[in-house]
């Protein structure tokens, strides 16, 4: 029986792939559970077409994915979110997130499989996130998350502040050496 999946599915497909699987696997499960529909030929088309637009808007060859990646380099994203006084946030910026700021800002589609965060983020700060345009075309983003209303310090600040900070810690003294004094 084809169907087509709404969300993706483990060990079955992704969102928007047309799958064969077993009638009552869709019948009892997939289909109850809003994670299929039917394949009927109408929806089978319009699903086509929606990837075919998808594939004209995403890097398709080695080349565009290069032309891409240049725009990328140039583009910043910037996240104006809630955070505590620590720079903790209130919430996280996810890999959803920033493929949603590609899009507004450089109208680039890319999926969000292919942004490379290992976790989400969920402090203030700039990041440079990698993400995967084509094979072995890879670009980092720059992104800012910055508190609501409030701004980052500049880059140079940023790192004086670091530079300030003593090398080694200072060794407290050690119980040998207040014997034998």
């Amino acid at each position: 029986m084809q169907i087509i999946l709404l969300k993706d599915v483990e060990k079955v497909g992704l969102r928007g792939e047309v799958v064969d699987v077993a009638r009552g696997f869709a019948r009892n499960f997939l289909v109850p559970r809003k994670l299929a529909e039917l394949a009927t030929p109408a929806r089978v088309a319009e699903v086509r077409k929606r990837t075919e637009q998808r594939a004209r808007q995403e890097a398709s060859t080695f080349e565009q994915a290069r032309d891409v990646a240049s725009v990328l380099e140039q583009a910043e994203l910037r996240f104006e979110v809630k955070a505590g006084p620590t720079g903790s946030l209130f919430g996280s910026v996810t890999p959803t997130d920033i493929a949603d700021q590609i899009w507004s800002v450089a109208k680039i589609r890319v999926d969000r499989r292919k942004i490379q965060l290992d976790e989400p983020i969920k402090r203030i700060g700039r990041y440079a996130v990698p993400v995967e345009l084509f094979t072995d075309v890879t670009v980092d983003v720059r992104t800012q998350v910055v508190p609501e209303g409030g701004e980052l310090p500049p880059p140079e600040a940023a790192e004086e502040t670091t530079s300030e900070a003593p090398a080694e810690p200072e060794e407290a003294p050690t119980e040998d050496s207040e014997t034998s004094s």
